[in-house]
């Protein structure tokens, strides 16, 4: 089985524009989310992890970033990020996936690991997803044949917003969720996705105490520091309200099911 990692990023952004390249202890954001996908025992070559953006000439300024790293840029569709995936894993020659989202920099290498386990065990899954850990912190790894049967029936072409349901709400993949290992990889209140200035704030209290050079601190270090400081959570908390406001006004997908009936997913 031929595995990758494939991440979309794209730098227009109305709330926060370029933000994979905003600095956090003098390195781009997308160098921290890459440090922890690189770090997945199933990734042995930093060429396999994918950023998946745009053709747009405002994410020109991604591609240095992403090969000074030493990883792989592919360049797709604008609006449809289903497409742009499938045509990444088509490239690649890739059989399964890890799936980080751009704007999640602490996404968990240990779930990475755990879903693309469970994934390679049982050969009836399409799909394998992280539930119950901090909003920002979930993975999940899918296999091309599950991508295949998604870009089969999917048929709303702009789904940045929600798109992994195409996966796991419309019946069209089998898919299995995996919870925390235990009480020390859950925190009920932590946003830890990068929408916001707040957010990017938030991120930076967070790395300058626990990043160091060349190691990857731990979803339980990352636990235990939010837990022994409260207020590094409350910097972000007023923005949760508006930020689940606006995911369900854009969130509006199509695909065709297995009776042939045009269904609607949306928030």
């Amino acid at each position: 089985m031929r595995i990758g990692a494939v991440i979309p990023i794209r730098l227009a952004s109305e709330r926060l524009p370029g933000k994979a390249l905003k600095e956090i202890c003098g390195r781009p954001v997308i160098h921290h989310l890459l440090d922890r996908v690189v770090a997945s025992r199933h990734i042995t070559d930093l060429r396999q992890v994918v950023v998946c953006t745009t053709t747009e000439a405002s994410d020109d300024v991604l591609v240095p970033a992403i090969e000074g790293y030493g990883c792989s840029v592919f360049r797709g569709s604008v609006d449809d990020l289903i497409r742009r995936f499938a045509d990444a894993i088509a490239a690649h020659s890739f059989d399964a996936v890890i799936q980080a989202d751009g704007d999640d920099p602490l996404s968990a290498t240990e779930y990475m690991d755990r879903t693309m386990d469970r994934l390679r065990a049982d050969p009836t899954l399409d799909i394998v997803s992280a539930t119950g850990l901090p909003l920002g912190i979930n993975t999940k790894s899918f296999t091309r044949a599950g991508m295949d049967k998604v870009i089969a029936a999917y048929r709303t072409q702009n789904n940045d917003t929600g798109f992994m349901h195409f996966f796991t709400k419309t019946g069209l993949c089998k898919h299995e969720e995996i919870g925390p290992v235990g009480p020390e990889h859950v925190h009920d209140t932590a946003r830890l996705t990068l929408d916001y200035d707040v957010d990017l704030e938030m991120f930076r209290r967070i790395f300058e105490a626990l990043y160091r050079p060349g190691k990857v601190f731990s979803l339980t270090e990352l636990v235990q520091f939010l837990n022994d400081h409260p207020e590094i959570v409350d910097i972000n908390r007023h923005v949760s309200a508006e930020y689940w406001r606006r995911t369900a006004e854009k969130l509006h997908l199509e695909y065709v099911a297995s009776d042939g009936k045009l269904v609607t997913i949306t928030h």
